[in-house]
């Protein structure tokens, strides 16, 4: 009954949100003409070039979780991770809560390996990865323009001082996310959590815990993966901007390709809240607010945020085809098994006849 209640309210607060954003830019008769003729003259073939680099940010996203595997002693092809990272992207995107898509990875992964601890480890990691890459990209976009954009700005005062505050944003949450992952690696912070499981009621999960444990220390001194897998994250983010580039060049936006970076990793982090399903309404206010504070006008944001919710829509679907026809596959195999072992029994039985 409690999840039921949060995913009723996870469904209100996305409608909710999407009913006043539509209705503040349609009641106004100025921001409406610009909105409906923003969308409607939208140039096909630059939101085809969003789509085609959103499916390539994701593949990059494979090839971070792969580089993460291999350097736990998980040998799981490239071609299957790709598949598993579609699968998580579809569930995201189209499930209340999006950590689901991590919980699909590692039901994918387990079909290759039987340890779990490290199974799970690898997504996390992968997950705080990505996490850094996003916010770094927004910390050295937030330098750049304070340090030198918003320096040339003639106009000065309120620009600036947005401008720092993104800055702020940016660099605390790099900092909470890198320090996050300095806890989870550290030998002497994981022994002391661990002894908390010297408690009678949490003794039963002491070994769970000292697998869990394990897995992250194996990631210890891997600091060739680490940074590998970084960099690889790096590109995703950067694939993830030129996404946002390709969509106001089809909507012919005026956004600085600066903002784009230095916006999209601070909005990608902040939906992972899982207040709204898939982001719905609540990307949406990001982009309004955040594109607001540098001056984008905010029909041209709304609309941004729109098509770039259809192309995360449309670029997530394959995913749930490949789900669907994994599983299918895997009940074509125990329905073939079953009849397979009939045909067995009954031999069995006119042996013994």
């Amino acid at each position: 009954m409690k999840a039921k209640l949060l995913t009723a309210l996870k469904v209100v607060i996305s409608l909710g949100l999407m009913i006043y954003l539509f209705y503040r830019f349609l009641s106004n008769p100025a921001d409406r003409d610009v909105l409906l003729t923003t969308l409607s003259t939208a140039n096909y073939g630059y939101l085809l070039l969003a789509l085609a680099l959103f499916m390539l940010a994701v593949f990059t996203n494979a090839v971070k979780w792969y580089i993460l595997l291999r350097a736990q002693g998980i040998p799981v092809p490239l071609g299957a991770l790709v598949n598993y990272t579609f699968v998580g992207f579809f569930f995201n995107n189209f499930l209340p809560a999006n950590v689901g898509g991590d919980v699909m990875r590692g039901f994918g992964l387990a079909r290759y390996t039987a340890r779990s601890a490290e199974a799970a480890v690898s997504v996390i990691v992968d997950r705080i990865i990505g996490l850094m890459a996003f916010m770094f990209t927004a910390v050295v976009a937030a330098l750049i323009v304070v340090n030198i954009v918003a320096a040339e700005q003639s106009s000065g005062g309120r620009l600036a001082a947005n401008l720092a505050q993104v800055e702020t944003v940016a660099i605390a949450g790099l900092a909470v996310i890198t320090g996050g992952l300095a806890v989870m690696l550290s030998h002497r912070l994981r022994l002391l959590l661990g002894r908390i499981f010297a408690l009678k009621i949490l003794s039963p999960l002491a070994p769970l815990y000292q697998r869990i444990s394990e897995a992250f220390g194996a990631y210890r001194y891997q600091y060739g993966a680490l940074l590998g897998a970084f960099a690889v994250g790096v590109v995703t983010v950067l694939l993830t901007g030129l996404v946002d580039l390709a969509i106001v060049a089809g909507l012919h936006g005026q956004i600085a390709p600066i903002y784009i970076f230095l916006l999209n990793p601070i909005i990608a982090v902040a939906l992972i809240a899982p207040i709204s399903i898939g982001g719905l309404g609540t990307g949406s206010v990001l982009y309004v607010y955040f594109y607001g504070l540098v001056g984008v006008p905010e029909p041209l944001a709304f609309a941004l945020s729109l098509v770039k919710q259809a192309v995360v829509y449309v670029g997530s679907l394959p995913g749930g085809v490949l789900w669907l026809r994994a599983r299918e596959d895997s009940r074509g195999a125990g329905e073939q098994g079953s009849r397979g072992g009939v045909r067995i029994e009954d031999r069995r039985l006119r042996i013994e006849d």
